[in-house]
């Protein structure tokens, strides 16, 4: 696929997805969300960690509004169904871990296209809008199940109501998000923690996002099993005959993702 919203550059093995409308702060319309999904599919095949970040100042406002008609005429449901789903699940079920890298405004689909990736890092200056209520509409985008998971269910209830900014501070310590870094700092810092995870165990990385997708489902009886499982998997690859070797010889493990 040419991409004409995003960018996409293959990094040493990580993928990075860069959301490229900077003149509507990188709204997602129909196009932008096709060729996210592509991107990321793209990615779990190819590259060992992807990143998702945004162009300008703004990581993504969200719904772009003018897409798809006016307000009388625009199907949410199908959307939501046939262009958001499927994005979506192709970050969930990306076999490699996806790191949202929140440059500035994340806001509505954009907060919770951030908050659906298994890492989120924030710049300081970024924030964090459940913007939906101020055009009568819930969040969506996977935004009311990840939010009572990550913060609780009050202050889920207080994002979507009051549609407050939500500094990446606050996003931090309310457990919404992994990390909130100094913007002189951000750029740096989330290039570095890419580097890491490429360099890790990709076969448990996977398999690492299973068992904690699972979790919300499962019994502790059920995850058990799971988890005895899934580490009989990692047991028989060779980055865990790696892993143990490396220890024992008091050296940095070097892994291949196998």
């Amino acid at each position: 696929m040419h991409y004409e919203t995003i960018t996409y550059e293959d990094r040493e093995g990580v993928a990075v997805i860069t959301l490229n409308r900077p003149d509507v702060m990188n709204a997602l319309n129909t196009q932008m969300r096709a060729e996210i999904t592509h991107a990321v599919e793209t990615a779990g095949r190819t590259a060992r960690v992807v990143v998702m970040t945004g162009t300008g100042r703004a990581f993504c406002s969200g719904q772009d509004l003018g897409d798809g008609g006016s307000a009388a005429t625009l199907n949410l449901e199908r959307t939501l169904r046939d262009e958001y789903i499927p994005m979506l699940m192709a970050i969930i079920e990306c076999p490699v871990p996806v790191i949202a890298a929140v440059n500035g405004t994340a806001a509505g689909a954009g907060a919770n296209l951030a908050l659906v990736c298994d890492i989120t890092i924030a710049a300081e200056s970024a924030t964090f809008i459940q913007a939906f209520s101020r055009i009568g509409l819930i969040p969506d985008a996977g935004g009311t199940w990840v939010l009572p998971r990550t913060i609780g269910l009050q202050k889920a209830m207080g994002a979507a109501l009051f549609a407050d900014r939500i500094t990446a501070r606050q996003a931090d310590e309310w457990g919404m998000i992994w990390q909130a870094v100094p913007d002189a700092e951000f750029e740096t810092h989330w290039q570095s923690r890419a580097a890491q995870l490429a360099q890790g165990p990709t076969a448990a990385f996977k398999r690492v996002k299973a068992a904690m997708q699972a979790s919300f489902g499962n019994s502790l009886a059920a995850q058990l099993v799971l988890e005895g499982q899934l580490q009989g998997e990692c047991g028989r690859t060779r980055d865990f005959k790696e892993g143990v070797l490396a220890f024992q010889e008091k050296r940095m493990a070097r892994f291949e993702g196998r």
